[in-house]
């Protein structure tokens, strides 16, 4: 099943658009969306087409920061139901528990990962669509978001102690730790936001147990209208796993609180099997991972799950028919990073 993400996920675009000098309606022509579908709230389109819309928007206005000003006015209440939902949890871990068991109503495409480290956290998001190397802005976007959630329900305790990104550093920084407030490491090996795990149980001093409540009951109808990809929960939950050398298909039935033999029915009644969507995972991201030269080839490796580099090497030979060192040495290898 294709990604999907709602309108309400763009909000702001026509806006930021409009202030570089852009057409929004021609650019959301050039990607194949109707501009009808920023008008309804709730209307589901391809997350691969939000994806390029964002990335083409960003590179005419020669503006690398395009993701973060739709952001910069966004509150949790502009993504609908959901986002009141999120505002009245009781603390940021509710919240993003929430936003992870609601993943189909807000984002499709958006994978969210809690993953600690002594009393560190790391609050992981990527973009999972049909075009893997235009997810830049999305992936700014999806962990802007976030950082003005967990802004909002903590107030001047959000204190995050670093945003990182896979993608390469824009050539001025400073808008990036302006919006964040926080150091912010580019070329780095996952797209999160590193911060003290105190903070997830921390009380949200606004949260309406009432009004959390009603926001539930808007948010359960249209999550049961959304029918489940196995096969994209897979995807999502095998990037996150990849890095960390657990991503056995026991590994990911356990994450999806799922048994391994239902696990593997449900992908066969898709169609698809777990070898298959390993290696496809792997293949969107290590084109990525390569790119990134302070990246060694071994840690590339096991950044993609396999405990041996030869392995590796082998996987990518009969991919790309070449060694994972003679396509880096190529001049034009690292362009989808640009």
């Amino acid at each position: 099943m294709e990604p999907m993400i709602r309108a309400t996920m763009l909000h702001g675009y026509f806006q930021v658009a409009r202030r570089h000098g852009l057409n929004p309606l021609a650019l959301l022509r050039d990607v194949g969306l109707d501009a009808d579908v920023l008008v309804h709230p709730e209307h589901r389109m391809s997350a691969a087409a939000g994806c390029r819309l964002l990335e083409i928007s960003a590179e005419r206005a020669g503006c690398p920061t395009f993701a973060l000003e739709m952001a910069a006015g966004r509150q949790a209440q502009d993504i609908g139901a959901v986002g009141l939902l999120l505002a009245n949890r009781r603390t940021l871990r509710d919240a993003l528990l929430t936003a992870v068991h609601y993943r189909h109503v807000l984002n499709d495409a958006l994978g969210i990962y809690l993953e600690f480290e002594g009393e560190m956290v790391a609050i992981r998001a990527e973009v999972i669509s049909d075009a893997p190397r235009q997810t830049r802005q999305a992936t700014e976007l999806g962990l802007a978001v976030l950082a003005r959630i967990s802004a909002a329900l903590l107030g001047p305790q959000w204190e995050p102690h670093s945003v990182n990104f896979t993608h390469a550093a824009p050539a001025d920084t400073g808008p990036h730790v302006s919006f964040f407030g926080c150091p912010v490491d580019f070329d780095s090996e996952i797209n999160g936001i590193f911060c003290k795990a105190a903070l997830l149980d921390l009380p949200n001093p606004t949260a309406d147990g009432e009004l959390a409540r009603y926001a539930e009951t808007l948010v359960k109808p249209l999550d049961d209208a959304v029918p489940e990809s196995v096969a994209l929960e897979v995807r999502k939950i095998l990037t996150f796993l990849l890095p960390l050398g657990q991503a056995s298909v026991s590994d990911v039935a356990e994450a999806l609180h799922k048994s391994r033999r239902t696990l593997q029915r449900q992908l066969q009644a898709e169609g698809l099997d777990y070898l298959s969507l390993l290696d496809e995972v792997r293949h969107d991201h290590v084109v990525q991972h390569l790119a990134h030269t302070r990246h060694s080839i071994g840690r590339v490796a096991e950044l993609l799950g396999f405990s041996r580099q030869a392995s590796f090497t082998h996987w990518f030979v009969e991919r790309f028919g070449m060694t994972p060192r003679a396509w880096r040495a190529r001049p034009e290898a690292s362009e989808g990073q640009r």
